[in-house]
């Protein structure tokens, strides 16, 4: 059918007949909110290049969920920025540690919010690697077995789900042997499957306190060139027991979302990371984009790509876009 006859105009013509045809619906249970969780009490530190996003004592994180729960947010990724720090990483698997006492206490007052914990040792390491460091080279398979406790120590204190974001070779499959030999058969992992060396990490190392000391992350995240190599990624960690996968970061790497997709019945995560924020926000106040037009239609390429789950500090303003109500 060719014009005259076929006019595709004549489905834009009204904001009705758009909405009635769209193809990728963008949801709020869509989202899964990342925050930052700090020892001490009443303390809300907004992050110098995040803003808007804020560190909280643990009695303002649970402020702070009750208030993305009424927006409609069932669920939340939470890192930990501990009061000391070793070279390994040992508040990270202190039954003690921030993270444990923040999931314990979160599950004590808030009901049906999914508990979602970041398992990877560079916030809690001094040299801020993701790994036990030996002689200046990150060791894989020492890494697994403090993986696995720091994971165990999760689930124990509550969490529902467990995303390693680490990169180590092998670390779903202790992660998932650990958790079942434990009695924990039913908290899932969240795998950072395809995490790229990517440049826009910048602010969150500043918010996690967690930029390494010495070198970069190359020899264990991946090169952005790479798609193939990806997939091969996600297809081990699924072999592993992977229930989500997940690629990291999503604006730069919608071709790798669109091939997961394709390739594999599984659910597939994208973390829209702190560089696509940041960038959004700055240029917003600077006033050389509309704000909130531009993090909507991010939200909604990601999504049109083939995430199923979008993990994004953009969770409480894209929320009260979609559920207006609910402000």
């Amino acid at each position: 059918m060719l014009f005259p006859s076929y006019r595709p105009r004549r489905l834009r013509k009204t904001k009705s007949i758009r909405k009635i045809i769209q193809e990728t619906d963008l949801s709020v249970s869509d989202f899964i909110y990342p925050m930052f969780v700090i020892p001490g009490n009443g303390v809300k530190e907004e992050i110098t290049s995040m803003p808007g996003i804020f560190r909280y004592s643990i009695d303002n994180t649970i402020k702070e969920i009750k208030e993305i729960k009424e927006l409609g947010i069932q669920a939340v990724l939470l890192f930990g920025i501990p009061e000391k720090k070793d070279e390994h990483g040992s508040e990270g698997y202190n039954e003690n540690g921030i993270i444990q006492k923040a999931l314990r206490k979160i599950k004590e007052e808030i009901k049906d919010i999914v508990l979602i914990t970041d398992v990877c040792m560079c916030e809690y390491t001094s040299h801020g690697h993701c790994g036990i460091v030996k002689d200046g080279e990150v060791e894989n398979d020492e890494t697994l077995q403090y993986l696995g406790r720091m994971a165990l120590s999760h689930a124990k204190a509550g969490a529902d789900i467990v995303a390693p974001s680490d990169m180590m070779d092998g670390r779903v499959g202790v992660i998932r042997e650990v958790l079942d030999e434990n009695g924990f058969q039913n908290v899932a992992i969240m795998s950072y499957s395809a995490k790229y060396a990517s440049a826009f990490y910048g602010p969150f190392r500043e918010a996690a306190h967690s930029t390494p000391l010495f070198g970069d992350r190359h020899g264990y995240q991946m090169d952005p060139p790479n798609i193939r190599e990806a997939l091969r990624e996600i297809s081990l960690d699924i072999q592993e027991g992977a229930d989500i996968v997940m690629i990291k970061p999503a604006l730069s790497y919608l071709d790798v979302i669109k091939a997961a997709k394709e390739e594999f019945d599984y659910p597939i995560a994208a973390y829209s990371v702190s560089g696509e924020y940041s960038m959004v926000k700055a240029a917003g106040r600077l006033g050389w984009v509309d704000e909130t037009k531009l993090m909507m239609e991010i939200l909604t390429s990601i999504k049109r790509a083939g995430a199923d789950i979008i993990i994004t500090y953009f969770a409480k303003d894209a929320a009260s876009i979609l559920n207006p109500s609910k402000r």
